[in-house]
């Protein structure tokens, strides 16, 4: 073991930790990703919530992960938070023992209940810890573990409410790096789904299994789009309503200028093509839309902890850099200020402004980098 130490005393030994919901590990493996280019012997560990998606999505990506029981508090059902005690206890104690075992240089935390148990223990431990917290509402688990951080990485300004101001870097949340936009991705993308270069067009996307209210939004606007010759509008639905939406298409439901997908694999050629984009406001997206420049409007999910999306997306409004529809008006509004919106040239190019003036560029290796300095000094 001496000697594998001497050997890669320049390559840190690297923890990255959270999960619990699919927000998390993308920027976990960014930043994984963005210490291996940095250092190509650096050795990374991975630990997350059994059961969820980390657990699937990690080994995909060339990592090695280990799994703990926690699980989330359960603000309904009080009952059922008794295990979610023990369970905690349970991960408590193998937290410790993988932070004995690997010997960590630096434990990064991503957010999420699945790396409170991590991070606490490597802290404990003597551990140099930094946090990564997406959103402009700090979630319980960075909040809990910030006092004992050595730096916080953020993606909006005014996070001193949540954390010590002395900790905070603005570094953004690591995005994909495909997403650039060009003439020719443009043409390629009207060709791939089928579109007229003409029209101005309209991406709703709800996520990879959709979302309820988006779908219901569109369905009730089917009339206006259909009588929208200047229009066209590319529609996410999501696995789980695909065959419900695809019900409504065969019985000629849906209007001719509105193309249907369970899922979008060429997300690059999606957002070549729209001139609008209707979303959620997972931190994740945002950060996608302001590096790409795109006009937004952003329809909160009402079923997030903390309602993180509502203030992700008020933080944007705030600036003036998308619009917000609540989710429980989407139905009746949603598309009548979007095809107001889509066809308002001008105000189209100031949410573009806007949103541009907010990106953070090369978020994974401005973090790595702040990982680096912590190596550094320790």
């Amino acid at each position: 073991m001496q000697t594998r130490e001497k050997v890669n005393r320049n390559d840190p030994r690297v923890i990255v930790s959270g999960g619990g919901t699919g927000g998390h590990i993308f920027p976990a493996i960014s930043i994984a990703n963005a210490v291996r280019e940095r250092w190509p012997g650096a050795e990374i560990l991975f630990v997350g919530a059994l059961g969820r998606m980390e657990m699937e999505r990690v080994p995909a990506a060339g990592y090695r992960i280990i799994g703990l029981p926690v699980a989330g508090f359960d603000r309904k059902n009080l009952l059922k938070n008794i295990s979610v005690g023990w369970k905690l206890f349970k991960s408590m104690r193998q937290a410790k023992k993988i932070v004995k075992d690997f010997r960590p240089d630096v434990a990064v935390g991503v957010g999420g209940y699945a790396s409170g148990p991590l991070l606490k223990a490597a802290a404990a431990a003597g551990v140099p810890t930094l946090l990564q917290e997406q959103n402009s509402y700090a979630g319980v688990t960075n909040k809990m573990l910030a006092k004992r951080a050595e730096v916080i990485c953020v993606a909006y300004e005014g996070m001193e409410r949540f954390f010590p101001k002395e900790k905070i870097v603005l570094t953004g949340n690591p995005c994909r790096q495909d997403l650039v936009i060009t003439e020719q991705k443009r043409n390629e993308g009207y060709n791939f789904f089928g579109l007229d270069p003409a029209r101005k067009t309209i991406l709703m996307v709800g996520g990879s299994l959709g979302a309820r209210t988006l779908n219901e939004s569109i369905v009730a606007a089917f009339n206006k789009l259909g009588e929208s010759d200047d229009l066209q509008v590319i529609w996410q639905c999501g696995k789980y309503y695909y065959e419900e939406m695809q019900q409504l298409q065969r019985n000629g439901k849906i209007p001719a200028n509105v193309h249907l997908f369970d899922f979008l694999s060429r997300m690059d050629y999606a957002y070549a093509v729209a001139d609008l984009v209707i979303s959620r406001a997972g931190a994740g997206s945002i950060s996608e839309f302001s590096l790409l420049q795109k006009a937004v409007i952003l329809v909160p999910s009402p079923n997030v902890a903390e309602d993180h999306q509502t203030h992700n997306a008020e933080a944007l409004v705030r600036k003036d850099a998308a619009l917000m529809v609540p989710d429980r008006l989407a139905s009746e509004r949603l598309f009548d200020e979007a095809i107001r919106l889509v066809r308002d040239e001008s105000r189209l190019q100031e949410l573009s402004r806007n949103i541009a003036s907010l990106a953070q560029p090369d978020s994974a290796g401005r973090i790595v980098d702040e990982i680096a300095k912590i190596v550094k000094r320790h």
